[in-house]
């Protein structure tokens, strides 16, 4: 409480005090006696509390994410790549490759063709390498490019989330083996991932009805894979489109495998068909891109060719 004190001693005050009591007749005047008002300060702001010794807790991961590509892309004097970049340019979400990003041997010089069509989606693109990204040794012009979009240098294997999913873009060229750090790092990011879908991308399929045929050396990595619950792999090296039932590692239907989307249709002039495998569900010769929509316990996929939408589906993880 603010007290206001006044000096009663003073001449003015005793004039006005005089001039309250007396009337303009001289009689005196009887006053009411008034309680003065208290004066009370402005009250103080309150303090703000301290802040919270732990941040707030980061947003959960969307519910939906949208994974788009394809692989054997960029092919200089080829319109293919500016024919596929073109579809991507009208599709929202993560882009990646699966492989044989620039023909033929994806020196710094070829890549400026995939920079010129696809390039323009690098800062949301995750890639993958092929065997022709190797035709320069240690793939240094794939490395240089794509630089830490590509995982560690030299290394062509890492890891990133799409919405509730864990996506592994895997490097089937070295390293493959039982035993490699390759297999041992996979091993580890999935274990990590225990309990979400998981997708993986590679450039050789396992299976394929295109000319170059089955890649039986990529065992180890679907083995692997297959022991964390994997359930889509998308590869490319033949080009054509093909969609497999699910499969095991032995490249034989089962149920409880991982169903693998063959996408070499990324540019590159694409391949007749040989005889369709066990697995062969979908089969298409076109250029295009694949688009998946993942969600946390399923996903759907949409082949988007150059023609048009030639293939799509549903599908749970489990």
């Amino acid at each position: 409480m603010v007290r206001v004190s006044l000096n009663t001693t003073s001449g003015a005050w005793a004039g006005v005090l005089l001039s309250l009591l007396v009337g303009c007749d001289g009689a005196p005047r009887t006053v009411a006696s008034v309680s003065p008002t208290p004066v009370t300060a402005a009250a103080s702001p309150t303090p703000p509390t301290n802040p919270p010794t732990n941040p707030p807790a980061a947003p959960p991961p969307p519910l939906e994410a949208v994974l788009i590509g394809a692989g054997d892309i960029a092919e200089c004097g080829q319109p293919g790549a500016a024919r596929t970049a073109a579809l991507l340019d009208g599709l929202a979400g993560t882009v990646f490759t699966a492989g044989d990003n620039a023909y033929m041997n994806g020196t710094p010089k070829e890549f400026e063709c995939y920079d010129a069509t696809w390039g323009r989606h690098r800062n949301r693109t995750f890639p993958a390498a092929g065997n022709h990204d190797y035709g320069t040794p240690d793939a240094s012009g794939y490395f240089e490019y794509f630089g830490e979009r590509a995982g560690p240098m030299g290394q062509g294997y890492y890891g990133f989330d799409a919405g509730a999913w864990r996506v592994v873009s895997l490097n089937s060229n070295v390293g493959w083996r039982e035993g490699s750090a390759q297999l041992h790092w996979l091993r580890r990011d999935l274990q990590l991932a225990q309990g979400r879908c998981i997708a993986a991308i590679m450039h050789h399929p396992l299976v394929s009805s295109g000319p170059n045929g089955d890649n039986p050396h990529v065992r180890d990595l679907w083995r692997v894979l297959l022991e964390a619950g994997a359930d889509v792999v998308v590869a490319a090296h033949d080009h054509l489109y093909e969609r497999h039932a699910r499969m095991n590692a032995d490249g034989r239907p089962d149920p409880r495998g991982a169903r693998l989307f063959t996408v070499g249709t990324g540019g590159a002039r694409v391949y007749a068909f040989g005889g369709s495998r066990p697995t062969t569900e979908a089969k298409e010769a076109v250029l295009g891109v694949v688009r998946f929509v993942l969600q946390p316990a399923s996903y759907r996929w949409e082949f988007v060719s150059v023609d048009g939408i030639l293939d799509s589906g549903v599908d749970t993880c489990d």
